[in-house]
């Protein structure tokens, strides 16, 4: 398959087709108790946000070793925790799956923020009321969550800014029009000297020197270490 229709493919995503059938994809996410962690600091439990990021970095890298078809069909999933087949994904499942490792729903949380805050989300896709089935898997709605956290960090073009547990959205169309992409920034380094991307762009995760590859819409911090233990004491 070219690298065209990947991105033909990709697109699939995001067309506003998907509320009738195809497509895929804080006020009140006290329940999670969700506070976002920046840098080196110390969270509230005593442990360094650095041990996040490293587990969301080694969550990052172990989904490349699953095989995934890529397929933006719109599923009825389980809510909380709810997820499409293991083996079926798109490039913001990626990202979900790899906090999830942590104990950490992303399902929940952007449902719980839209619930509270619905005209704060795009609408692109002409739905009136939150989704639970697939708002969590649109990336324009995860950039917007992970902005309305404190998570967001400034436009750099400097590779040396980028830490390992990063997330990384970009507009694979550029000036061309809107096409929303996803991934998270790993401890990898490439040869180029920056830091390697795990992202679904059609092949499934894998691994790779792209963080520069597209104009950047937003690049993110989102460590939630109170979440995490959260999610760690329900269990």
């Amino acid at each position: 398959m070219t690298k065209a229709a990947l991105r033909n493919r990709h697109w699939g995503t995001f067309r506003p087709t998907i509320v009738l059938a195809r497509g895929i994809a804080g006020l009140f996410v006290l329940a999670l108790g969700a506070a976002v962690t920046v840098g080196a600091e110390a969270s509230p439990a005593g442990q360094p946000a650095d041990s996040l990021a490293e587990r969301l970095n080694a969550a990052a890298l172990a989904r490349t070793e699953v095989r995934v078809t890529y397929d933006p069909a719109y599923r009825r999933i389980a809510y909380p925790g709810g997820d499409v087949a293991a083996d079926r994904g798109v490039c913001s499942d990626v990202v979900i799956r790899a906090y999830r490792a942590l104990g950490i729903d992303l399902q929940e949380l952007v449902h719980q923020d839209m619930r509270a805050a619905f005209d704060a989300y795009p609408n692109h896709w002409g739905l009136t009321r939150p989704d639970s089935n697939i708002d969590h898997r649109r990336v324009p709605n995860l950039e917007t969550f992970l902005r309305r956290q404190g998570a967001e960090l400034p436009a750099s073009d400097n590779p040396q800014d980028y830490r390992a547990g990063d997330v990384v959205a970009w507009n694979l169309r550029g000036a061309g029009g809107f096409l929303p992409h996803i991934g998270i920034v790993t401890d990898r380094m490439a040869p180029s000297g920056r830091p390697m991307i795990v992202h679904n762009i059609g092949a499934g995760p894998q691994l790779e020197d792209v963080l520069f590859h597209w104009p950047i819409t937003g690049r993110y911090r989102y460590l939630p270490e109170a979440a995490a233990h959260t999610a760690a004491a329900r269990e």
